[in-house]
């Protein structure tokens, strides 16, 4: 295998895993711990820069991240792609939310949090990431 070899996980497969094994499991609280395991992801495969998001959201199979506004103390980001891989009707995107937050938090030095709203006309998720300048982390 070459350097530019790359390795696939089958659509099926990870379907199988994200919106049924985790939902069973998880239950009642699946936002929430899909949340908080965005946030541990984020310790763990910790960006230099939000812009590197974008590159990871791709890798991980999780869509076209876009920022779309950003002000001192939040950004909007848009996730787009294919229909059939973002099945964005009937799947939970609270693990992209935690991924954002915690990366943001830990780059920006602020205690931060995001939400997400799905948008199933246009197929879009949007992510607003808000940070409190006044808790320094």
């Amino acid at each position: 295998m070459t350097m530019t070899d790359t390795k696939t996980v089958p659509t099926f497969g990870y379907e199988l895993i994200r919106d049924h094994v985790l939902s069973t499991i998880l239950g009642k609280h699946e936002s929430d711990i899909l949340y908080w395991s965005g946030k541990e992801l984020a310790r763990k495969f910790q960006m230099f820069s939000m812009e590197e998001t974008t590159s990871f959201f791709q890798e991980a199979g999780w869509g076209e991240l876009t920022l779309e506004r950003l002000t001192k103390n939040e950004a909007f980001y848009k996730l787009t792609g294919e229909p059939d891989l973002l099945q964005i009707e009937k799947r939970c995107f609270r693990i992209e939310a935690g991924f954002l937050a915690q990366q943001q938090q830990k780059l920006g030095g602020f205690l931060t949090e995001c939400f997400e709203e799905k948008d199933l006309k246009k197929n879009v998720i949007q992510f607003h990431v808000k940070w409190d300048l006044k808790e320094k982390i």
